[in-house]
């Protein structure tokens, strides 16, 4: 689920993290490293328990409702939510029910008011207004409604964005790779077949975690080299002048360039200007592009880019 520069973005944070705290030990950044990389398949699974725990209201509603004897004019939004047939399959998953059992996640159940309000915001749009009028929609009308209204209602909830900022520091950089791997994997659901849901597997990104370790490991070991390459790169800049997310995306870049030689140099500016464009301040991507280009240049007069194969992304 997570891409190598998601990989990247975490060891800045845990870089940055280092920079910031006195006596911190490699194991610390290790550990913090591995809890955030870990942390965005729990908001993987917290988002999908969130679509349940809707799902679960909706129903408890409805039987409120029909025990009062109320006239199904009233709770008919209710009735076709609880029939979507895809909403259904994500409820009563037995690969989420038994990872909702075995660790902690978001008590949605609790949140009373965002559930309420958020069944509402899915059952008032125009869309909705149509797709309940069908008579016995098919997988594909439910799906078709679904998937649009996770994107509007669900991935766009701004008390979400809000809760979850509150809930684990990095799951903000999380929310969109997560909202978009749920999108694409909603699309791929397939009638009667549980197993169309996708669970990213955390031990099967073994190699991305290793490689974020090792770049993290040689960022921190090496720092006073690190930021000893960068002397002189920056006549128009005083030290302290420099934005401090700056220097560290600097000086992962110049690890990722100097200890990896299977990733391309190219590839390596690519995604700290990148980074640096979303992280740091607007003019971030300028100065940061100008000392790696000189950098570069610098290494491979000194032949000390010695970079094989095509490299991973």
């Amino acid at each position: 689920m997570l891409t190598r520069r998601h990989i990247r973005i975490k060891v800045m944070q845990s870089a940055y993290s280092f920079s910031h705290r006195e006596n911190s030990k490699l194991a610390d950044e290790f550990a913090f490293f591995e809890n955030s990389v870990s942390q965005a398949y729990n908001l993987h699974l917290s988002i999908l328990a969130l679509i349940k725990a809707v799902m679960d209201f909706t129903e408890d509603q409805l039987k409120t409702y029909e025990k009062l004897g109320s006239a199904e004019i009233k709770f008919h939004h209710l009735k076709t939510l609880s029939e979507n047939k895809v909403l259904t399959m994500i409820q009563k998953h037995p690969i989420l029910e038994k990872k909702l059992q075995t660790k902690k996640f978001i008590k949605w159940d609790l949140e009373f008011v965002f559930l309420k309000d958020l069944m509402q915001k899915m059952t008032s749009d125009t869309f909705f207004k149509a797709y309940e009028q069908l008579e016995d929609s098919t997988w594909e009308e439910d799906l078709k409604w679904f998937t649009k209204c996770f994107k509007n209602n669900i991935a766009s909830s701004n008390y979400l964005y809000d809760y979850i900022e509150d809930q684990q520091i990095t799951w903000i950089d999380d929310l969109p790779l997560v909202n978009t791997f749920l999108s694409k994997s909603f699309k791929q659901l397939q009638e009667g077949i549980p197993e169309s849901l996708s669970f990213p597997d955390f031990e099967k990104q073994h190699e991305d975690i290793v490689f974020g370790r090792t770049l993290l490991e040689k960022v921190i070991v090496n720092d006073e080299q690190l930021q000893n390459e960068l002397e002189g790169k920056t006549p128009n800049w005083d030290t302290d002048r420099i934005a401090q997310i700056d220097n560290v995306i600097l000086k992962i870049a110049i690890a990722e360039l100097l200890y990896f030689p299977s990733i391309p140099s190219k590839v390596t500016l690519n995604e700290y200007l990148e980074i640096a464009k979303d992280y740091s301040t607007p003019n971030s991507n300028n100065f940061v592009n100008g000392v790696l280009d000189k950098l570069v240049k610098e290494f491979e007069q000194e032949n000390r880019l010695n970079k094989t194969g095509r490299g991973l992304l």
